[in-house]
């Protein structure tokens, strides 16, 4: 794989197989209630699909924004396709981020329909 910086294009090999990916956004539960109660928010794109048993998962790997200094990561694998009709799915993906000025927060998200805009193809 090569990537062209004059055009911003990746070239993958002819062989290579479709792939996809699914945007995420969200935010994470508050913390430090009693000192300084904040919370942080998230935005990405997943890594793309890896197949398992059962379907398919991807990874989640992002930074939080940042509140007095300091910023959470997150680094979670969704959970297998959730069907949502028309041949399309989102996953869920809970965890724990990283813990930073002596906290963590906990998340709960859903990603986004991957290629919400596209029909599914006609068989």
């Amino acid at each position: 794989m090569s990537h062209d910086k004059s055009n911003n294009n990746i070239d993958l090999p002819e062989t290579a197989e479709p792939m996809h990916t699914h945007e995420f956004q969200g935010s994470t539960t508050l913390a430090e209630i009693e000192v300084e109660p904040h919370n942080h928010r998230f935005a990405g794109v997943t890594g793309p699909e890896i197949d398992v048993p059962g379907g398919h998962v991807h990874s989640v790997l992002t930074r939080t924004d940042g509140f007095d200094d300091h910023y959470h990561f997150i680094d979670k694998t969704t959970s297998l396709q959730i069907p949502v009709g028309d041949g399309k799915h989102v996953h869920f993906v809970s965890g724990t981020t990283t813990e930073a000025d002596d906290h963590v927060h906990e998340f709960r998200i859903a990603t986004l329909i991957e290629n919400a805009l596209q029909p599914e193809p006609m068989d």
